[in-house]
């Protein structure tokens, strides 16, 4: 039954999460009345994907966690687009890919400029969302 209650709990947590991740659009001088420009476009699968490693990492599910690390998802969207976040994270994962072959990851300059705005934007994430 206790399980029961848990499966419960990810499924209410994972539904908020996805009906709290819309974005708002925002008009531009440029654009007509008709057209909008979404800000912070971050797929859905990934903000929750995001969220439940960073649940994880912070001890596991409870109200406070999943709360901090939504914010610290939407502080990312922010300070990234959901193109450079995901650029900065594959060369983040496989920066430590060994031979010729992880040169790919480790030698352009983007991949440290990349790198380098992700652990920026994580750490000012982090300090902004969770309560030390």
């Amino acid at each position: 039954m206790n399980q029961f209650y848990r499966s419960a709990t990810l499924i209410i947590t994972v539904s908020a999460l996805l009906s709290g991740c819309s974005t708002t659009p925002e008009k531009t001088a440029d654009t007509a009345e008709t057209s909008t420009v979404l800000v912070n476009d971050y797929p859905t699968r990934d903000r929750v994907e995001y969220v439940l490693n960073c649940v994880a990492k912070h001890g596991g599910l409870s109200y406070i966690n999943q709360y901090a690390c939504g914010c610290k998802v939407d502080k990312l969207a922010e300070q990234l687009s959901f193109k450079e976040y995901d650029e900065a994270r594959t060369f983040t994962q496989l920066y430590s890919t060994p031979g010729e072959k992880g040169g790919v990851f480790r030698d352009p300059k983007q991949s440290k400029t990349l790198r380098d705005r992700l652990k920026e934007a994580e750490a000012a994430a982090e300090k902004a969302c969770f309560v030390k």
